[in-house]
């Protein structure tokens, strides 16, 4: 077999991968990213209808790692507000601008554009390379050296390997570690829509009984619709000509778009939750959804995921700087110890909403409605929460 040596091995070119790839730019580190989906996935990512809501935290990372310089400003969306609202009851939870310095709650991409942009940065970085169209058939690490061997007969070595290839994440399951899975029976739909009337930059979170409505304001009178329905209404919903839909959706929120018609695909996602009860083992580490896969209803999984990467390449710069073991158990213990803690707030904080918000039992009903009447009241929750989706750093609670 054919060995070559580099100091990290990234397996997966997805979001949490190429940042992570794109942060080791500044070091002399000889890094590989392995992926098992062809050039053309990767370097030409197709619209799939997910927008991202960035948090003023991750658009710093993205700014600090060079890859904001290839996102166009016209396809930047800010979000000036956010509300919440359960069935058709009059509570409501909202957060806005209006008293603070702010800017925005927070900013629209589309996800396929970020992509393209850690493509397009990754590729530029001299120290890293990237290998298509290849999967790991098996690792090994002990506390010296790492080996991957790859699909095409090629054996790794390495100081560390990065696991970054999504919540079923299959390098992380030859690791040994194991994860928790929540398949949480429901499908997200996705499209865009213009509409008659202006969303003034304000996205909606609608609870309904029986299903969950959500509108990402874009730029102009553009928003993202977003239906979360149960798998069995899936079909249905996914094969409704686009007069019904749109008249659906208009509805759903009490027509105050006026009238809507369908701009983009749709598209659907099952919804299934992932958490990994370790983010290291010997020489390994796992970033982004292969060390958490979040329900998508608080919008915070890419967050989370680029906050993974950063505090582990933070990590590993610093211990270049002081002549360390970029793979040692310390440094990787030290990523896991920062990380965690945040990931299991969020997710099953995210879950714990998810149950809260679409159980239809009527004494529930009555909780949330008072959750969001007691939440939108009481003005330091409100600031807490408002912290937290423009610097996640900052706190801990868990947004909608």
């Amino acid at each position: 077999m054919l060995n070559e040596v580099y100091d990290i091995v990234v397996v997966g070119a997805g979001p949490a991968g190429l940042s992570f790839a794109c942060s080791m730019a500044d070091n002399d580190l000889k890094v590989l990213v392995i992926e098992k989906s062809p050039f053309k996935v990767i370097s030409k990512p197709s619209p799939d209808g997910r927008e991202i809501a960035l948090t003023h935290n991750s658009l710093k990372i993205l700014k600090k790692i060079g890859v904001w310089d290839f996102i166009e400003d016209s396809e930047v969306s800010p979000l000036k507000e956010a509300k919440v609202f359960d069935g058709e009851s009059d509570s409501l939870l909202s957060f806005d601008t209006n008293k603070s310095s702010i800017e925005a709650l927070g900013y629209l991409v589309p996800n396929y554009l970020i992509r393209l942009a850690l493509f397009k940065k990754a590729s530029q970085i001299e120290n890293v390379t990237i290998q298509y169209d290849i999967s790991v058939v098996d690792v090994k690490t002990n506390p010296s050296n790492a080996n991957i061997v790859l699909s095409n007969g090629m054996v790794i070595k390495s100081k560390l390997i990065v696991a970054a290839d999504s919540r079923f994440s299959e390098i992380r399951r030859k690791m040994g570690i194991p994860s928790m899975m929540k398949d949480f029976s429901k499908v997200m739909i996705v499209t865009r829509v213009s509409h008659e009337n202006s969303h003034n930059q304000t996205a909606l979170e609608c609870f309904k009984y029986g299903y969950t409505l959500a509108l990402l304001p874009l730029n102009g009178n553009v928003s993202s619709v977003v239906l979360t329905v149960s798998t069995d209404q899936s079909e249905e919903i996914l094969n409704m000509d686009n007069e019904k839909f749109c008249d659906f959706a208009s509805e759903g929120f009490n027509n105050k778009l006026g009238a809507i018609k369908q701009i983009g695909d749709r598209h659907s996602y099952p919804l299934v939750g992932v958490f990994s009860q370790k983010l290291r083992a010997t020489r390994f580490a796992l970033i982004g959804d292969a060390a958490v896969g979040m329900h998508p209803v608080t919008a915070h999984g890419f967050n989370l995921g680029l906050r993974s990467q950063d505090i582990l390449s933070n990590s590993i710069n610093k211990a270049l700087n002081s002549g360390a073991d970029i793979g040692s158990d310390n440094l990787l213990r030290e990523y896991e110890n920062k990380q965690i803690y945040l990931s299991k707030l969020m997710y099953f904080g995210t879950n714990g909403i998810v149950s809260l918000f679409t159980n239809d039992d009527a004494k529930v009903k009555k909780i949330r409605q008072l959750v969001l009447k007691f939440a939108n009241r009481f003005p330091p929750v409100k600031s807490l929460i408002t912290k937290h989706l423009t610097e996640s750093k900052k706190s801990n609670l868990i947004p909608f």
